[in-house]
């Protein structure tokens, strides 16, 4: 596709630039610069309301339902979701069925999503079928092009197992990805205990369910070496573990849901199912701190949290509904709609585009001529309303549909192809 974009500001980490042209061709970004002169044979995109170009940015952590939930999501419509959203990479967890615990399952996740806009890096899961005893195949993972391992939606309860898991990973420098989550602890809490889980009266799943795994999960790095990531933190006290650990020395990473930065458990009163996610939402003295932790650098990185449900599982009473909210199309409206004065434009270039792939080690797209084109196209102040009719995600299970946003994704220009949000 040869295609030319007019009046775009492009946005890095470090500044926003005056309106440019951009012109790409062959999936290659060929010139960047004013009034760039039209040629045959070229589409061309006139904006003209404010849009901005930043590099392309990466969810890491989102559940995929193919193979076996395909009802949930497909890798095509998950990909469709994605770059509704913004998203030009994609690192799913490996929480299906089969799990991607083996060569086979990586290598059938690169070929399946080979023609898509979207780029797929899968993470092999740390154990034989997620299921937390053996220890899967890691280094023939890694060879197929596994970027990390984790268990994902199944976080890894056999200490001896996480520590097998960071010893081995030592040997080709790969990272593991732990979800700090004690399933004896939490119990069957339906959601942060806190003020807000006493007056409904709902079991609870208190904070300690997650501090004693950081701790757990940091001494085992301390002791083994290796690389850990602490994928969805959302505790004040395991920010703090987090950012001493850093000071510390020891190579740990973390990441948080952008939903656990944005609201409380107050959102639980009307006990809507669609606010039950995991992690849960938690009390302000523990989103405050996660605030504190983007601020300074002891979070690395956002994720959508992006779980599809098909509405079997979701459409119940709060008590039995499935823990998760699809995230992917409106993840970038939320930061803008209620993080705008934490977190700038360049602060969510260096969220969303740049952290995920430094922790991963993964080439971060640059705009420039000669660059390959990966970009995300936002107008990051238009107001708009969410509707069901937007939803590319197979699942609907969002709390968002009717809700007024500021800043939209405009599209995904990523291996040739532009995609319209």
């Amino acid at each position: 596709m040869q295609l030319l974009l007019r009046n775009i500001r492009v946005c890095t980490e470090k500044e926003t630039t005056p309106s440019v042209d951009i012109r790409i061709g062959d999936g290659i970004i060929r010139a960047v610069g004013k009034k760039l002169p039209m040629e045959a044979g070229v589409h061309e995109v006139i904006f003209e309301q404010e849009t901005c170009a930043s590099p392309g940015w990466m969810d890491v952590g989102p559940q995929p339902g193919e193979p076996g939930f395909e009802h949930r999501e497909a890798l095509r419509t998950l990909a469709d979701a994605a770059a509704a959203g913004g998203f030009t990479a994609l690192a799913p967890m490996p929480n299906t069925a089969p799990a991607v615990d083996s060569k086979s399952g990586v290598t059938y996740l690169h070929s399946k999503t080979a023609g898509y806009a979207t780029h797929f890096h899968p993470i092999g899961a740390v154990s034989v079928g997620t299921a937390g005893k053996d220890m899967a195949e890691l280094y023939d993972m890694h060879a197929a092009g596994a970027v990390a391992f984790s268990d994902g939606s199944h976080p890894v309860q056999d200490a001896g197992l996480l520590l097998r898991a960071l010893q081995y990973s030592r040997a080709f420098n790969s990272l593991i990805f732990d979800f700090p989550h004690h399933k004896s602890i939490a119990g069957s809490g339906m959601m942060h205990e806190g003020i807000i889980s006493t007056r409904l009266g709902m079991k609870a799943i208190p904070a300690l369910a997650e501090e004693i795994v950081v701790q757990r999960d940091l001494s085992l790095l301390e002791y083994s070496g290796g690389r850990l990531h602490l994928h969805l933190i959302s505790t004040r006290k395991g920010v703090e573990m987090v950012r001493r650990a850093k000071a510390a020395g020891l190579a740990v990473t973390a990441s948080a849901a952008v939903a656990n930065l944005c609201f409380t458990d107050e959102m639980l009163a009307d006990f809507d199912s669609n606010w039950k996610v995991m992690p849960p939402l938690r009390s302000a003295e523990h989103r405050e701190a996660l605030l504190e932790g983007v601020a300074d650098g002891t979070i690395d990185f956002l994720c959508t949290n992006h779980t599809p449900w098909d509405p079997e599982a979701k459409n119940l009473e709060f008590p039995y509904a499935e823990f998760g909210m699809t995230g992917l199309e409106t993840a970038f409206a939320l930061c803008r709609t209620y993080l705008d004065k934490q977190l700038s434009l360049q602060d969510l270039v260096r969220l969303w585009a740049i952290g995920p792939r430094k922790v991963l080690g993964l080439p971060v797209p640059e705009i420039k001529p000669g660059a390959p084109a990966e970009l995300t196209l936002f107008s990051p102040d238009v107001s708009w309303t969410f509707s069901a009719a937007g939803i590319r995600s197979k699942s609907a299970n969002t709390p968002f549909v009717g809700s007024d946003f500021k800043g939209k994704v405009v599209g995904v220009v990523s291996k040739g192809q532009f995609c319209p949000a």
